[in-house]
């Protein structure tokens, strides 16, 4: 029989092994990116065990790389591995045309999240829910406009219900709570969309995830595989939804069965359109209730972290602003909901109000690193710089949006900054602003080489346009029924926390809201 300390031995031995076995891993990972200046320790010993100033200190590193190597790139030490970071355009431009065979957008994912553990498998080998939100989401957001702008007014008179008197509310909470109704009335409709619990459980399950990854991440590669499953969120997440929605998935499934996909009032949801995408020949190994409740709770997770981060700095940004600002983005509401009521069309018109929320993106965003891919192959930029295969390359997408070469007074908050690009680029004068229906070249929704918050290229966030068509409504509802400021009466905007590279704005700041004082009846 094996004691105790013969066990213990054991462990240690292991333990012991694969601490050398890790080493060697790193310094070949090390030697291989040697052409690569390094920001952070750069010794045998010092970048194995510094791994861990990425966490505390990812926004001064990035600074301090984008600012000793203009135009160029250098690496960094995460937690689980080296990252090379890319600021010149022409390399940007490189990542963004290669094939997912060559930088691959999906394996970085992959690892970045944990998806194995934290969302399932099926999720990403088979994204058809992806092209459901890229596609027939962004078709249908005029014919369910009026369900969301319903759901955001019942869900702002549930969660900040009017007072003539200035009442604290925990911002970043609140917003979520709202955020997830309003996408969840699209998603799964009435009534459950309000049900408390099925709102808590897509909450925690989007924190959990982020939560378990970084966990995850925290220990070796070779160890994921023990890791992941003990820490992942995904079955008691998946018992939770399968109380709310087991039931609506069966019953339409059924129907569907019997007399087709055009029976009468059959819902225009999330869950229709991922059943009517499921491919043909994966229909027996996909349409169960189980791989629909995997796709709501992946797809709530980008819907619900994204908006909630961006409406959140947004409220933060609205509540300093001066009284002329708020007039001008009010009149512009005003006006647009005045001509073409509370529709698709009436936000589109609401040009000022674009400009806002893409420069509060700007100035924030919500990662330090975007546009992340792994180099499947040795990859050869235009430069002729080589990386080689298993590198994981990225942007550095928040000192880059502030780069003073980029974008004039960067580091100023400018509300009409976009407006007045638009407006300039088109010779516009002040009096053809009425009818002037602006260009997509500066909205919210297009990515450029100067501005990531959705990515770029085919892997452009694919909800960005529901995200902002429902962020306009957020704000227009916000400003045509509130007063807004924060807590304390502050003048300048909270910092936001960073945590490794992720960016979110401070989840204990209280912002204060009264009914609006002239409100326009």
């Amino acid at each position: 029989m094996i004691d105790l300390q013969s066990i213990g031995y054991l462990l240690a031995g292991i333990g012991g092994t694969y601490l050398v076995f890790s080493f060697l891993r790193e310094q070949i990972d090390t030697y291989k990116l040697r052409h690569i200046p390094t920001i952070g320790p750069k010794g045998l010993l010092s970048s194995y065990f510094g791994r861990f100033q990425f966490v505390k200190r990812a926004k001064d590193m990035l600074q301090e790389g984008y600012e000793r190597y203009p135009g160029g790139l250098f690496k960094i030490r995460t937690l689980d591995q080296w990252i090379v970071i890319v600021t010149n355009d022409n390399m940007i431009h490189d990542i963004r045309k290669a094939p997912e065979n060559m930088m691959s957008f999906d394996f970085a994912t992959r690892e970045s999240f944990q998806q194995d553990h934290t969302m399932g498998k099926t999720v990403y080998l088979h994204p058809h829910h992806v092209d459901v939100v890229r596609t027939t989401l962004t078709r249908n957001i005029a014919a369910r406009f009026s369900d969301v702008q319903d759901e955001i007014a019942s869900a702002f008179g549930d969660e900040i219900p009017p007072d003539a008197e200035w009442k604290p509310y925990p911002a970043l909470n609140t917003v979520m709570r709202i955020i997830c109704r309003t996408t969840n009335r699209l998603f799964v409709g009435l009534p459950v969309c309000r049900d408390p619990d099925y709102i808590n459980l897509n909450i925690e399950h989007t924190i959990l995830v982020f939560k378990s990854a970084f966990l995850i991440n925290i220990f070796p590669s070779a160890l994921h595989q023990i890791i992941g499953p003990l820490l992942s969120p995904l079955p008691a997440s998946l018992k939770r939804a399968r109380k709310h929605l087991a039931k609506m998935i069966e019953d339409r499934m059924e129907k569907d069965d019997q007399y087709g996909r055009d029976w009468d009032d059959r819902p225009n949801d999330f869950i229709s359109w991922v059943l009517d995408e499921i491919p043909q020949e994966k229909q027996k190994e996909l349409r169960n209730v189980e791989d629909i409740l995997l796709r709501v709770l992946h797809t709530n997770i980008g819907a619900i972290h994204t908006t909630s981060m961006a409406f959140t700095n947004i409220l933060y940004h609205l509540a300093i602003q001066s009284p002329e600002i708020l007039d001008i983005l009010r009149n512009e509401m005003e006006s647009a909901i005045d001509q073409y009521g509370w529709t698709k069309d009436a936000m589109s018109h609401m040009r000022r109000t674009d400009s806002f929320m893409k420069e509060v993106a700007r100035m924030v965003g919500t990662n330090g690193t975007v546009v992340e891919r792994m180099a499947m192959k040795d990859f050869t930029f235009s430069d002729g710089t080589t990386l080689p295969a298993g590198s994981r390359v990225a942007v550095p997408g928040f000192v880059l949006q502030r780069d003073e070469n980029r974008y004039q007074d960067a580091d100023k908050f400018k509300p009409f900054r976009f407006y007045d690009m638009d407006r300039d680029a088109a010779g516009l004068t002040e009096d053809a602003e009425s009818t002037w229906t602006g260009s997509i070249k500066h909205q919210m929704t297009t990515p450029s080489p100067n501005y990531f918050f959705f990515g770029t290229g085919k892997h452009a966030c694919p909800g960005r346009f529901f995200a902002v068509n429902e962020l306009k409504t957020l704000v227009a509802h916000t400003l045509l029924h509130y007063d807004i400021k924060l807590e304390g009466d502050p003048k300048s905007v909270p910092a936001p926390v960073w945590l490794i590279r992720d960016i979110s704005p401070d989840a204990n700041i209280r912002v204060m809201f009264r009914k609006r004082q002239r409100l326009k009846e």
